[in-house]
């Protein structure tokens, strides 16, 4: 298996170089990895003391993040080591403070894994959620490195748990232990054999409760919002923007509108803008405008729209029209805010949790986004009521990164 293994990864390496030729994404995937032995080299010297912390995307890295902090804090005479496989992940957040040496994690070659180990030497490895490479474990294993699993979720039709798995669940057997998100993922694990699992819960919790105590002031959204009653959209698609534009141009004008695309690409932004019969203004056009006078602000920009969302009277978090569905329904919620989302949101068990509960509403149509907006703009009680809901949510789930700290500090 593992001969087949280096053969599809063979030809994963070769497929992605040549689309590298046509796609800007491809090739920073590839560009990326070019010089990561050579700074990883730079970086961390011989005696240097490493913590290596893996995280596949930028949702992985938020995951994450509490348990680097805190690792970070305990740990002050060590270098954090982080590493990403996408570049949705690495590009956003290469300039973190978190990190000592922020590097793009190369392909799962054996040569490659043994090399990144004999580098890093790390003394503790942290794999968040996902990525479950064979050659990275196997490497860890065999030089006694302890490895955990953070914030780790399985289903029943993952390979680990197909008749075909085999070659996956041995991957398994390199963890020293697994802190997953629920009682499912426990079950799972332990109908495998693996008895070194503990509920933790989810770290997302712990790093959206953080964001209270920072400065979350934007003067220009202050401006732009003038004391009235502002949705936020988060994280938008065309499918959810076909939806929003219909009711936004409708919509009373003593209500506003700040929308944060997923994607922000200057064609994608100015189609939207396009569709748009309100007064609209871009980040990237602010300087010098009297914002109070637009109904609609279009974020252009990255890195702000979580503090974007304390103002945010409603907010409507994208991604529930496409797959594998919502974007992140936390950071909202942790400022109290009612949410609402497209269908596809079953992969998320956070959003799931709160549809259940009646902080979130999810709309399917025209239709029901017209009569949840209506809803919540009209009735001041309705929005307070569904926001604390969110709000206690996820104050209730927070501490899955003092579980995890607990265990390894009595390891």
């Amino acid at each position: 298996m593992y001969f087949l293994y280096h053969l599809i990864l063979l030809l994963a390496t070769a497929t992605v170089k040549f689309l590298a030729l046509f796609s800007p994404k491809m090739k920073l995937f590839v560009n990326g990895r070019k010089t990561v032995f050579s700074t990883i080299s730079e970086k961390i010297q011989p005696g240097d003391k490493t913590i290596w912390f893996h995280a596949a995307s930028l949702g992985e890295y938020e995951q994450g993040l509490p348990v680097m902090e805190k690792i970070k804090a305990q740990y002050p005479n060590h270098k954090i080591v982080l590493t990403f496989f996408s570049p949705s992940g690495y590009e956003v957040r290469k300039n973190n403070t978190v990190a000592d040496v922020t590097v793009y994690l190369p392909l799962d070659s054996e040569r490659n894994a043994k090399k990144f180990v004999q580098l890093v030497q790390p003394e503790l490895a942290f794999f968040i959620k996902y990525e479950y490479w064979p050659n990275y474990l196997k490497v860890l294993k065999q030089a006694g490195i302890k490895t955990y699993l953070i914030s780790g979720i399985f289903r029943e039709k993952q390979a680990f748990f197909q008749w075909y798995g085999g070659f996956y669940r041995k991957a398994l057997e390199t963890f020293d232990y697994f802190f997953v998100q629920n009682e499912s993922s426990k079950m799972l694990l332990q109908r495998l054999g693996y008895h070194n699992v503990k509920i933790s819960g989810d770290t997302r919790f712990d790093r959206v409760v953080s964001i209270l105590d920072r400065d979350n002031s934007l003067d220009f959204i202050e401006a732009f919002k003038n004391n009235q009653t502002t949705i936020v959209i988060g994280s938008s698609w065309p499918k959810d923007e076909n939806l929003l534009v219909t009711f936004l141009n409708q919509c009373s004008n003593e209500v506003k509108f700040i929308i944060a695309p997923h994607n922000i690409k200057a064609e994608q932004i100015a189609n939207l803008q396009e569709q748009l019969t309100k007064p609209t203004v871009l980040f990237s056009e602010k300087d010098g405008k009297k914002l109070s006078d637009y109904q609609v602000f279009i974020i252009d920009t990255i890195g702000i729209l979580t503090k974007i969302y304390s103002y945010a009277d409603i907010a409507y978090v994208g991604g529930g029209f496409g797959h594998p569905g919502v974007h992140n329904i936390l950071e909202p919620a942790t400022f109290g805010v009612p949410i609402v989302i497209g269908p596809n949101y079953s992969h998320f068990a956070e959003a799931t949790a709160l549809v259940n509960m009646e902080g979130c509403i999810t709309i399917a149509s025209q239709e029901q986004l017209n009569d949840a907006f209506d809803n919540l703009i009209m009735n001041a009680d309705i929005r307070h009521e569904k926001g604390h809901i969110a709000e206690t949510f996820v104050q209730m789930n927070k501490g899955a990164t003092a579980v995890i700290l607990n265990h390894i500090n009595n390891d």
